[in-house]
């Protein structure tokens, strides 16, 4: 019996004979490879004479001269245009045109589909390719004879593994060789039993190898393969025929760009395996199951939606119905609500030259019109131009079938947005004169459903409930029903795959220290939640505190950050509001002046701000236009971005390494705002976060919702909008005489003023009949009413036209409903205090780590919102007190750190109290404290072994304990609906 072959010649065996017996490869030869024309002639001579021998006579290819001036010609439009533009586009020689490769043919061309036969798709083992010496590559495949990719295998049973065939490609394949130059093959790919890396440029050792790889458990490497290697994947699934024509036809490209300096380069681009997976099982499910249905696509930031949208989209377009001609979609929309994702997703699109002209950018009202008629079957637009652009449309569009592609679904979608789009893709406009009131009303519930004749493909890194309810696949789990995405890639694999970092890995929580002084003789009353809060602001944004802070942030980033990514390391600085923006802008510039910086700061930020006797924006401040920002950041030595409410979401530069943070973050902001950080560079292998405001716990919580799959707990309740409906109803502001008429005036195109009369009758009862605590919740359950609806409205079965109608009116009332008048029981008081010392302080940087499990989101909880707070009262000497010898009568050992847990950790720990939150949300104020003191209970006994002092106090100090206790349930508490 013949043993089994544990080598790596055993490995490539199974490769080539799975190639040859499976996928009908030809078997290639080392001996037919032409090292100087990088070519295996046999193959390509027997493409030619079997599909084009008139054009081989026509150019005498039989004479040896004439075939070397042809072959010449091949290799140097290789060269110059790389061989995925050669292979579809073919060359042209003398008189003729030579075609490399015939296409997929559509449904019912005989012709073409007896050509695409034609093609040989061949596979070499050990092949020669130097004329310099002997190394050889394990495998190459070839299709008409151009060279298609190369692979380095190796066998982990004889202790080699994937990263022994990466060393090799860097040491030992010199890019220089014709086989290796760029664009020379599709891609360069290193093999094993476990893992697939891959490699579309070499370039010594700096080639930068992927994974190519399936995932497992929402990370990094490949399940275990009942049938055989966890590897087979690749040569059974991926290097077929039909799918290797695939990647050639729609997904590999060599995308041109301009360099700052006006250089062209060239970048080749290949998909990595979840952006094949996803954009083939979409294809896959619309041709199933047909047009209409939704999508949801959770992707990590950083893990290439934006090439994944441009593929789909391209591929959307050439979609035929099966065994027919007929394409499946008339036309694709792509929403996107970032600029500069915009012009990336154009630019993708257009790298693939045969759709190059059926891609259409609607930047104007009528844009879209005239692409539709021009026939442009791609156009791209932004959210906040297209309910704009969709009011040209008219009903002539009714009976097509459209794709929408929305880029972060979660803030492209709103309600008023998706009727509008429904509106003008289905013709439900501008209907005729003669209809009634009642038609109208009918027509907008059916404008706000999800169209059926429009499939949405909606991508994000964060999907929120709402998103997940609309675009999720609903699937039961006991009594409820539970939305989850059609395909995820977790934030947890990309970041173990290297596709982008892991930014909490190294996470500085910066805590300040500060001494008030009171300054007023008299001892005034002021609001203790509003003064501290003032406090707070005051504190962070003096001077003194501001100039601290600038200084650690331009010291940190001289003595630990500057010599990163190859000394090109770049820092945002998120600021909280444009005038500490400026502050900051100010102070850092100043303090790098004065350690004789070689660098400088930019500040970004939207219109213009008073600062001192005139007004500043980003061009005066800059010295240059805004447009240029990301430029400049990137290039020179502005190394500091200043950032307000800016650069926070779809910024993608790899060369920002460090973030400070001077901002309150939570939830989706905090993920989006810090996954600016994450992505990958060749030279980059950490990131840094300094925080100056928020606490590691707020910060976990806010990252573990989205690290692996994001699953909805629940469908809404509807019936919860009934109960809202009557609490609104019976508050006497408005009776259904007066909704009635109103959405009446409104349908039938009245005059304004018409419209104001009625609508300033309800102001005035509103103003008369309720008190202020009356008008808060009135005011919150129109908004809840309101925002829920336009949710609700897209995914109802039914129609409910009370609802439509109150929604309707409720839009037009609230922005005339006065808010309630609310005395500020905190003003003067900065006016009576001063600042009389702050120091600021580094705790231990610390890796923040995230549980390995699915996040799931509670259904939405539909209730009248609105609360009045009761204001609690305390002396300017007590508060004050509280800033700083609250805990004067006790010696701690390690009063800051004690401090830093009261005031920050603590009252995290017990806000993410899972009892807590739902007794906050779902029941009353006496019950929500119960749960409060458990929690903090819970939280105190955590620190029992790091900070028994605490403890101590907490359990032996009846004063302290009813002191903490009440000053956490102050911070943490939120009434039902807040």
């Amino acid at each position: 019996m013949k043993p089994t072959d544990t080598s790596e010649k055993g490995l490539e065996t199974i490769v080539v004979e799975s190639l040859r017996d499976e996928s009908h490869y030809l078997i290639g030869a080392s001996s037919d490879y032409d090292k100087a024309l990088a070519l295996d002639l046999p193959k390509l001579w027997a493409f030619l004479l079997a599909t084009q021998q008139a054009t081989v006579d026509m150019l005498r290819l039989e004479v040896p001269s004439e075939r070397q001036k042809f072959l010449e010609r091949l290799r140097g439009e290789v060269t110059k245009r790389g061989v995925v533009d050669v292979l579809r586009q073919g060359i042209k020689h003398g008189p003729a045109s030579v075609a490399l490769y015939y296409a997929t043919p559509t449904a019912g061309n005989a012709e073409a589909a007896k050509l695409h036969q034609q093609n040989v798709f061949s596979v070499t083992r050990q092949l020669f390719y130097s004329s310099q010496h002997h190394n050889s590559v394990d495998v190459v495949l070839f299709l008409n004879g151009l060279p298609l990719l190369t692979m380095e295998l190796k066998n982990s049973l004889t202790k080699q593994t994937v990263a022994d065939a990466v060393t090799q490609y860097q040491e030992n394949r010199d890019p220089r060789e014709l086989l290796f130059q760029p664009g020379r093959c599709l891609v360069h790919l290193a093999v094993d039993d476990q893992q697939v890396k891959f490699c579309a440029a070499l370039a010594g050792k700096a080639s930068w190898f992927l994974p190519f790889n399936k995932g497992y458990q929402q990370g990094a490497g490949n399940p275990p393969n009942p049938e055989g290697l966890k590897t087979d994947y690749l040569w059974r699934a991926v290097l077929t025929k039909a799918s290797v024509a695939n990647l050639v036809e729609n997904y590999v490209a060599v995308l041109e760009s301009t360099t700052e300096q006006g250089k062209k380069q060239r970048q080749p681009i290949f998909p990595r395996y979840h952006q094949l997976e996803v954009v083939r099982a979409l294809l896959a499910d619309v041709l199933a199951r047909g047009v209409g249905k939704r999508y949801l696509i959770q992707h990590s930031a950083g893990s290439g939606k934006s090439n994944s949208l441009a593929w789909l989209a391209h591929q959307l377009v050439g979609l035929q119905e099966a065994g027919s001609p007929a394409a499946v979609f008339d036309s694709v929309v792509v929403v996107t609500d970032r600029r500069n994702l915009d012009k990336q997703i154009r630019n993708t699109i257009r790298g693939f030259a045969q759709v190059g002209s059926v891609v259409g950018h609607a930047e104007r009202s009528g844009d879209l019109r005239a692409f539709l008629q021009a026939g442009k079957k791609i156009i791209i637009t932004t959210v906040q131009k297209f309910p704009f652009i969709l009011d040209d449309i008219s009903g002539e569009l009714q009976g097509r079938r459209f794709a929408l592609l929305i880029d972060e679904a979660h803030s492209s979608q709103g309600g008023r947005t998706a009727a509008k789009m429904n509106m003008a893709l289905t013709g439900t406009e501008d209907e005729e004169e003669e209809e009634t009131t009642e038609d109208k009303i009918v027509a907008l519930m059916e404008s706000r459903k999800m169209l059926p004749n429009a499939s949405y493909f909606a991508f994000t890194a964060t999907p929120k409930g709402r998103t997940l309810e609309i675009f999720g696949e609903p699937y039961p789990d006991g009594e409820h029903t539970k939305f989850r995405p059609f395909h995820t890639y977790a934030m947890k694999q990309a970041i173990q795959e290297g596709f982008i970092l892991d930014v909490l890995r190294n996470y500085t929580c910066v805590a300040g220290y500060y001494r008030l002084l009171k300054r007023v003789e008299h001892d005034p009353e002021y609001d203790e939640q509003k003064a501290a809060k003032k406090l707070r602001q005051y504190v962070e944004g003096h001077d003194r505190a501001i100039r601290r802070k600038a200084e650690i942030m331009v010291d940190h980033f001289h003595e630990q950050v500057q010599h990163k990514i190859g000394k090109q390391a770049r820092a945002m600085v998120v600021c909280n509001g444009i005038a500490r923006a400026v502050e900051y802008y100010h102070a850092i510039q100043t303090y790098l002046r004065e350690r004789g910086s070689p660098y400088q700061a930019l500040v970004a930020f939207s219109g213009e701000l008073a600062y001192g006797d005139k007004n500043v924006s980003e061009e005066t401040l800059n010295g240059f236009a805004s447009g240029d920002i990301e430029t400049e950041f990137r290039t020179g030595d502005r190394r500091f971005l200043v950032v307000a409410d800016k650069f926070q979401t779809g910024y993608d530069e790899p060369l920002l390494h460090t973030m400070y943070v001077d901002k309150p973050l939570a939830g989706i902001k905090a993920v989006q705002t810090l996954s600016r950080l994450n992505r990958a560079h060749p030279k980059k292998h950490d990131t840094s976060v300094l925080d100056f405001f928020n606490d590691q716990a707020t910060i976990e919580a806010a990252f573990a919702t989205y690290y692996q799959t994001t699953v909805l707990g629940g469908a809404t309740d509807p019936n919860k909008l009934h109960d809202l409906q009557s609490a609104l109803d019976g508050a006497d502001v408005y009776d259904e005489a007066d909704v009635e008429a109103v959405v009446a005036l409104l349908l039938a195109g009245a005059p304004r003023p018409q419209l104001d009369v009625l609508l300033d009758v309800c102001v005035a009862r509103y103003q008369a009949h309720l008190d202020e605590a009356g008008q808060v919740q009135f005011k919150g359950g129109a908004k809840s009413f309101v925002r829920t609806y336009e949710f609700l409205g897209t995914i109802l079965p039914y129609h409910y036209a009370p609802w439509e109608k109150r929604s309707i009116f409720l839009n037009l009332l609230l922005p005339k409903l006065p808010s309630p008048q609310d005395d500020d029981l905190a003003l003067g008081i900065l006016e009576a205090i001063d600042m009389d010392s702050y120091r600021a302080e580094l705790q231990a940087a610390q890796a923040i780590t995230l549980v390995e499990q699915d996040a799931e989101i509670a259904p939405v909880e539909l209730g009248q919102s609105g609360f009045v707070a009761e204001p609690e009262m305390s002396l300017l000497s007590t508060i004050v007190s509280q800033f700083n010898t609250l805990f004067g009568n006790i010696s701690w050992q390690d009063k800051d750190k004690v401090v830093q847990i009261i005031t920050h950790e603590l009252p995290a720990k017990v806000a993410a109290n899972k009892a807590y939150q739902n007794a906050m949300a779902n029941s009353d104020e006496q019950n929500a404290r119960i749960e409060h003191d458990k929690a903090l209970q819970e939280a105190v006994l955590s620190f029992l072994k790091d900070h028994t002092e605490l403890f101590k106090q907490f359990s032996g100090n009846p004063s302290f304990k009813h002191w903490l206790t009440g000053e956490s349930f102050r911070q943490t508490y939120l009434p039902p609906g807040q």
